[in-house]
């Protein structure tokens, strides 16, 4: 396949060389030869041209994406590109509420409450509880009494001959009837006496409302699970910014000291310029360390409700505090007596059960009984006279073409899918409870090694700058070591921040998040 570039260049080569034969061939013997190839080269040079820029199209478009950006490390600034906009889950937004004057400081327990009653993934779960209760009142409306009332009033004129009445002889029949008139005024009662089909379905609306309850019950959790979840990491970006601050005043303060010893004569230049593109990186950091919390900030704030421009401050810090909550062992048996989303897919399977009932009901005879009482007459004289009806009605199905058959199909395929759904659900419980576990030890761990890496790290940039400052050193190693302090603090935040945050997860895991966020973090 021929490069676009190489196309475009062989290209002009034709062109160049079938100009020079042109030129070359006027006033010769084959001059008619070669005004009759010129247009057949020119066609040629056209297509050409046309696969050389089809060949670059095809590229843009279904070319190789560009190979992502590593992530830095912390001695260097992040130039990635930001992320691409993800879909955005309900529990990430909300119904921000008013403005309110001042700077508001805000906890991590007083974001949870905002949360929870601004969050939209619980508004919406809260919608649905009354669209499943709408729809159990509309099953149960089978089962109770229907009482209506009508009136109505009728003038009519009736043409015998129309119902085929003719003259009969000796007898005289007129023709025409009326014109005449009458009211009608009752009320008519309904009820079902026996309807398994009904009564059934009724039941699977009951246990969609329970199901949409849990429902709503667990979205709390995770609506408590994304508060703290947005509120650790702009804890982590603050600590962040602070870590940073403080490695661009000890990168001032190398600088300072390098230019002197430069301007003393003392030192080369490569350390002076070394010192300054040290505290040009982490300059460069502290900036991007502070859009990063500013942004999370705006994240935080979308998700517990705050209005569009509301001033507020974290006044919860991330300390470390051992766990020692409860076990494994415990921790499983709370999460499957507490989990609501697994409440609600037992629910569910019991609905679908209900389903398949009320298919099979459909092979059965159904009992109503319905009656209506009121007054009519004749509007001519204004004589009323009370009318009544009573009537038992027994309906026996006999054929229906198959359609109970292919309700119960229906049932059966939903009542194995609710079974799957629920034991999908039992085995994740599982699953995030030991993960959670698993996070808490590691996490725990990782804030006892980088808490000790720090001492040493700093250790080590203190005899770095001695030795720079008694001209043993150069600045290599002082800014080696200056890199070895800022990566000893961002794993030290990152750890802590892994560590609070598996607690969270841990209190979602059981399904008691709102209660053990409150025992997890006491306003700290």
């Amino acid at each position: 396949m021929i490069n676009p570039i190489q196309a475009v260049t062989l290209d002009g080569n034709f062109a160049e060389s079938s100009h020079r034969s042109a030129s070359s061939n006027l006033g010769c013997p084959g001059q008619e030869e070669s005004v009759i190839a010129r247009p057949l080269r020119f066609l040629i040079l056209v297509i050409l041209l046309s696969f050389a820029a089809g060949h670059a199209r095809a590229q843009a478009v279904a070319g190789p994406a560009p190979a992502p950006v590593s992530s830095s490390s912390s001695s260097s600034v992040s130039n990635s590109a930001p992320a691409a906009p993800q879909a955005q889950s309900s529990f990430q937004g909300s119904v921000p509420g008013k403005l309110e004057p001042g700077v508001l400081q805000i906890s991590l327990q007083g974001a949870i409450d905002r949360g929870l009653k601004t969050n939209l993934g619980l508004l919406l779960s809260d919608q649905d509880v009354g669209s499943a209760r709408g729809a159990r009142w509309k099953k149960l409306s089978s089962l109770l009494p229907n009482i209506t009332t009508s009136s109505y009033v009728d003038g009519s004129q009736v043409d015998l001959a129309e119902f085929g009445f003719n003259s009969i002889p000796g007898v005289n029949i007129p023709t025409i009837i009326g014109p005449f008139g009458y009211y009608d005024s009752r009320a008519y009662l309904n009820q079902s006496l026996l309807d398994l089909n009904a009564l059934n379905n009724t039941h699977v609306a009951t246990q969609n409302l329970k199901a949409a309850q849990y429902t709503a019950k667990d979205a709390r959790d995770l609506v408590v699970l994304a508060v703290g979840y947005n509120y650790l990491q702009a804890i982590a970006d603050a600590s962040r910014i602070e870590s940073v601050s403080a490695q661009v005043n000890t990168a001032q303060a190398l600088y300072n000291q390098a230019a002197d010893q430069v301007n003393a004569g003392t030192s080369p230049a490569i350390d002076g310029l070394r010192a300054q593109v040290e505290l040009k990186t982490r300059q460069q950091q502290l900036i991007q360390s502070k859009n990063d919390f500013a942004i999370q900030k705006l994240t935080l704030a979308r998700v517990i409700g705050l209005a569009a421009g509301q001033q507020y401050e974290l006044t919860d810090k991330s300390p470390y505090e051992p766990f020692t909550a409860m076990t494994l062992d415990e921790a499983l048996r709370r999460a499957y007596a507490s989990r609501s989303d697994f409440m609600a897919a037992s629910a569910t399977v019991r609905a679908a059960e209900y389903t398949k009932k009320a298919a099979r009901a459909e092979y059965f005879p159904s009992l109503s009984f319905g009656a209506d009482y009121g007054v009519a007459g004749t509007y001519s004289t204004l004589a009323t006279h009370g009318v009544f009806d009573v009537r038992g009605t027994l309906n026996f199905p006999i054929f229906q073409g198959g359609k109970v058959h292919g309700d119960e199909l229906q049932a059966d395929a939903q009542l194995e899918q609710a079974r799957q759904r629920l034991e999908n659900i039992r085995g994740q419980i599982d699953a995030d409870v030991r993960t959670a576990f698993l996070n808490l030890q590691s996490s725990a761990e990782q804030v006892e090694v980088a808490k000790s890496n720090i001492d040493l790290a700093q250790q080590t940039l203190d005899q770095s700058r001695d030795r720079f400052a008694a001209g043993v050193a150069d600045t290599v190693e002082v800014v080696q070591a200056q890199e070895q302090v800022a990566t000893a603090n961002d794993s030290y935040i990152s750890s802590l921040y892994s560590y609070n945050y598996a607690k969270i997860s841990l209190a979602r895991a059981v399904g008691l998040a709102e209660a053990s966020v409150k025992e997890y973090f006491k306003g700290k």
